[in-house]
């Protein structure tokens, strides 16, 4: 997992061959005018998801863990906080991983919470499980989903 400011992007643009296309398209789009929504960047491999909801609560909140992408979490307005855990950690599946919506949900609490204010990122790894939403007023983020 990574947390970072857009500002310090430039640093992790390397780590995939996709990365540096989020970037350049989270430098060159006005990300508040999109409404909520799926977006295809490039296909399947390079998704982006428009959220704007209600913060939850850390009861309220689950993990999930991805198997075929990357998450790019990126806070547009409010104040988000993420939980997290790794994925060898976690021992208590809700359900089966669903292969058509690439997740699984565990009940296991997180190790630590993350505070994710606007103009930051998280970067979720498949090893990463998340919990995300968590706050107390509305969120308004953009998720980019990369193929790994």
């Amino acid at each position: 997992m990574i947390l970072s400011s857009l500002a310090q992007s430039d640093r992790y643009a390397l780590l995939h061959p996709l990365f540096s296309r989020v970037f350049d398209y989270i430098r060159d789009t006005n990300l508040y005018a999109l409404p909520p929504g799926r977006y295809n960047l490039a296909g399947d491999e390079l998704i982006a998801i428009v959220e704007q909801v209600s913060g939850r609560t850390k009861a309220m909140a689950q993990l999930e863990t991805h198997r075929r992408y990357i998450d790019i979490q990126l806070i547009l307005e409010g104040d988000e906080t993420m939980g997290w855990k790794p994925l060898t950690d976690c021992y208590n599946p809700v359900a089966e991983y669903s292969i058509d919506r690439d997740i699984r949900f565990f009940l296991d609490a997180p190790a630590s919470w993350i505070p994710v204010p606007p103009d930051h990122f998280c970067i979720f790894f498949p090893e990463d499980a998340h919990a995300p939403l968590v706050g107390t007023g509305p969120i308004h983020k953009v998720i980019f989903k990369i193929a790994i």
